[in-house]
């Protein structure tokens, strides 16, 4: 485990088995500079930094405080505060595996850890080189590395990746358990361990989480830069020996894509209670033979017989490092961006029916084109959501019975409309709804009317993430920046505050059940869902710093919790004998 040390030497570091690397020279006058900045950030925490968005609302999140070894003014001595739990000594007859016996990281530690993961890591060759041998497709240049990915849930390549996960996760001293859904949970052990709960089972573990399936046509980076950049953070744990104070894991979600079985986030919706088991488990797949979700995952052995619950897996927090999969951070220079939410979308699959006949034979007036009222539905909905501000996508469609001289009398597409307000995409719906009656029935050209129905696939309400988890991020954003730019003001200025997510992720559906944030990267142009999506290693690497410090963090915190409830506990027992 970590002492806490406010201002380790070379040679106690490397006694606990750190990086004796200094992440950060500062000196006195970048000391009190430090200082300055972080005064200065806590009287501005509700202000939006130059450059941000002024439409989007503040979030609930706090700024961050910094810790510091500067002298208190002299006076009446406060009362325990954060920065005495920093400087916490186990006394010698603490219980092993309660959180007295516990000594946690300080910043200084921390840093050090982020800066051995940047020089040690293996998070490219890892990315490129399971890509490459499961799922690659789409070359798009000459380079080795130049193609993109067809990777969809369950499918071979899909298994041959997960195997992978399981062999590497377990090289990392991990124990791991596959649930219902097929989710992978790779756990490693922390302090709390050693003294299991009344019930045998362990304290919550503070996790990273994302996934390995892809689109069809896809990049290499879209929730695979999550996953192994997770691994590497288990990595920088294990050679480092770093005990943490809850465990620390990784988790492998399944068809978070949607691609192939047609609900985006399924399998972490079902661990949160958002979709039932029996309906994940039925979905069909969008084309081939229609085989079942469950029945992929018994094909391929991912059929687990752990529960998918949040109950039965619960975890302290849940982080999830993405590539920004938008234009935003690049435009503006920014190096990291801290998501506070994400916006709200809706998934439906609509059915036009009209009447198949002749070509040759049958008259505009007599004819029920499906085909000719679903273009007319898709450009309103298009039209309006211009007009009103909602994103709109049309990305499957399907033609009925798909014969050159027969007039369509069936049609089925998909409509994805996504609003960073709820108000905003149900009243949208609505309006979709019941223009899309009208159009049906009086089609606005000659001919005979259709009918048309709805089914809701998805329903993924905007969702804000939790104070404490952006807390840890921006901390550990400005930690891994102000290292490697030497510079506090200019680290300040890397960073992207209050992002929403326009993207749906595994961590909306965490998110309604423990602790979550995001941390996102940039993207090259924007470019996502498409072969020739790229981040370069370099931000790749400043992600995996940010995300490992995040969760050291967070367990930091959590355990200052579960010290002060065992103390607690401690004098109501006293108490308790005292007055019998």
């Amino acid at each position: 485990m970590i002492p806490q040390i406010m201002r380790p030497s070379v040679k106690r570091l490397a006694t606990r088995g750190l990086s004796t690397r200094p992440a950060l020279a500062v000196t006195s006058c970048q000391r009190h500079r430090f200082l300055s900045l972080s005064s200065r950030l806590q009287n501005t925490n509700t202000t939006t930094p130059a450059g941000e968005d002024e439409r989007q609302p503040s979030p609930t999140t706090t700024t961050p405080v910094f810790e510091t070894d500067a002298p208190r003014r002299r006076g009446r001595r406060p009362k325990s505060t954060t920065s005495d739990l920093n400087n916490y000594t186990p006394p010698p007859d603490a219980v092993p595996g309660s959180a007295s016996s516990y000594s946690p990281a300080s910043n200084s530690d921390i840093s050090s850890l982020s800066t051995f993961l940047k020089s040690h890591n293996q998070l490219s060759r890892n990315i490129h080189e399971t890509c490459s041998q499961f799922g690659a497709a789409h070359r798009w240049g000459p380079g080795e590395n130049d193609t993109g990915m067809n990777r969809l849930a369950l499918t071979d390549a899909d298994k041959q990746v997960r195997n992978w996960f399981v062999k590497e996760a377990r090289a990392l001293g991990c124990e791991v358990e596959v649930d219902e859904m097929g989710n992978i949970w790779a756990i490693r052990d922390g302090v709390s361990d050693r003294r299991p709960t009344k019930d045998g089972k362990r304290l919550p573990p503070v996790m990273m989480g994302s996934h390995l399936d892809t689109q069809p046509r896809g990049g290499r980076y879209d929730g695979v830069l999550g996953v192994m950049a997770g691994l590497e953070a288990l990595r920088a744990l294990k050679e480092q020996n770093v005990k943490t104070w809850r465990p620390v894991g990784v988790v492998c979600w399944t068809n978070e894509e949607g691609a192939r079985f047609p609900v985006s986030m399924v399998s972490s919706g079902v661990w949160a209670g958002e979709i039932p088991l029996e309906r994940a488990h039925s979905l069909k797949e969008v084309s081939g033979e229609g085989k079942t979700m469950k029945e992929e995952l018994e094909r391929i052995g991912y059929l687990g017989d752990k529960k998918c619950s949040f109950e039965e897996m619960p975890m302290a927090a849940h982080f999830e490092l993405h590539i920004e999969q938008g234009p935003i951070l690049e435009a503006k220079g920014k190096k990291v961006g801290v998501v506070r939410g994400s916006q709200a979308y809706k998934w439906f699959t609509i059915e036009v029916v009209g009447k198949e006949a002749h070509t040759g034979t049958t008259p505009y007036a007599q004819r029920a084109d499906a085909l000719m009222v679903a273009n007319s539905m898709i450009r309103y909905a298009r039209y309006k959501g211009e007009v009103q501000g909602v994103l709109v996508s049309v990305g499957v469609y399907q033609v009925f019975p798909g014969s050159v001289n027969t007039i369509p009398g069936r049609v089925k597409f998909s409509l994805d409309i996504r609003s960073p307000s709820d108000h905003t995409l149900v009243s949208f719906e609505r309006r979709l709804r019941r223009k899309f009656d009208v159009i049906a029935e009086r089609p606005g050209f000659s001919g005979l009317p259709c009918s048309v129905t709805w089914q809701e696939d998805t329903n993924s309400p905007a969702q804000g993430f939790d104070e404490r988890c952006c807390k840890a991020v921006k901390e550990s954003a400005l930690s891994v920046l102000g290292a490697e730019t030497g510079d506090l003001e200019q680290a300040l200025g890397l960073v992207k505050y209050q992002m929403v997510s326009g993207a749906g992720h595994d961590s909306v559906n965490t998110a309604k059940r423990c602790p979550t944030s995001m941390i996102f990267v940039p993207s090259k142009g924007g470019l996502s869902h498409h072969p020739e999506e790229f981040t370069s290693e370099e931000d790749c690497v400043r992600g995996a710093q940010v995300l490992l410090e995040s969760v050291l963090r967070f367990d930091r915190e959590v355990w200052r919790e579960d010290l002060n409830r065992e103390k607690a506990g401690e004098q109501l027992v006293r108490s308790r004998k005292a007055s019998s």
